[in-house]
């Protein structure tokens, strides 16, 4: 399994709009963060997670050919926005892309992107995407694949476990059942949003906190601001990395 992170930054990206701080004029290519999404390539399938905002620059670096399944978080623009970007797998393969997602984030997708999923009788665009509502653990060409519902401030999200390895974007809270079904895995990807404290998002000591119980060998802090410098890296533990558009992990 081949892990791929398509964009590992906060909802701006980084660099923000506007600004001048020393991360957005970062010449570190690793400073320059899209919005945070994944991708997952195992037997020659590709498992995309997240239509993020850049979602058509992404496909385009790391040229993918196609996708095979898309999996939702949650439903926050950041991470859908770029929903109409798979546009391009289908007018190359002619064929809907099956996607999962918790109910609730479903319901919001149909609500605001139907022609997505459904032709009504003005359109002149074929639906994308066949959606399938997230219940518990379900296979996925040949991978379980095991929903973990996270806090994220008020609401709440969907991380996805995969054998041994984690994906869980967008959260400030674990549950205990949660942390239970995350028993064992080796390498973690979590949101590391910060140095400073946030309402919805873990900052970076937070995160490595919430998942020090599960003794990962590799911790990779996500969904990143302008308020941290790659090269700061060497403040944290051993067993702990921030993430970088492009950045490939092998399990």
């Amino acid at each position: 399994m081949k892990i791929t992170i398509l964009g590992s930054g906060t909802s701006t990206g980084v660099p923000m709009v506007g600004c001048s701080c020393p991360v957005c004029c970062s010449t570190d290519p690793r400073d320059r963060r899209s919005r945070a999404s994944l991708l997952i390539s195992h037997a020659g399938k590709n498992i995309l997670v997240d239509c993020s905002t850049d979602l058509r620059s992404q496909m385009l670096r790391e040229a993918v050919q196609q996708i095979d399944a898309v999996l939702f978080t949650h439903a926050h623009a950041d991470h859908v926005n770029g929903i109409d970007d798979l546009r391009g797998f289908y007018f190359m393969h002619k064929r809907r892309i099956p996607c999962h997602a918790c109910p609730a984030t479903l319901e919001r997708l149909l609500q605001g992107f139907g022609y997505i999923f459904h032709r009504d009788d003005q359109s002149t665009h074929p639906p994308l995407l066949d959606p399938n509502a997230i219940e518990g653990p379900f296979e996925l060409f040949g991978l379980q694949v095991i929903p973990i519902p996270l806090q994220h401030g008020s609401g709440t999200t969907c991380g996805y476990r995969i054998g041994p390895f984690a994906y869980l974007t967008d959260c400030n809270g674990i549950s205990p059942a949660s942390l239970a079904l995350l028993q064992g895995v080796v390498t973690v990807v979590i949101d590391g949003l910060r140095w400073t404290s946030h309402a919805s998002h873990f900052n970076i000591f937070g995160a490595i906190d919430a998942v020090g119980p599960l003794q990962a060998a590799r911790t990779i802090l996500t969904h990143l601001t302008h308020e941290v410098l790659h090269r700061e890296q060497q403040r944290l533990p051993q067993g702990v990395e921030f993430a970088y558009d492009g950045m490939v992990i092998d399990l």
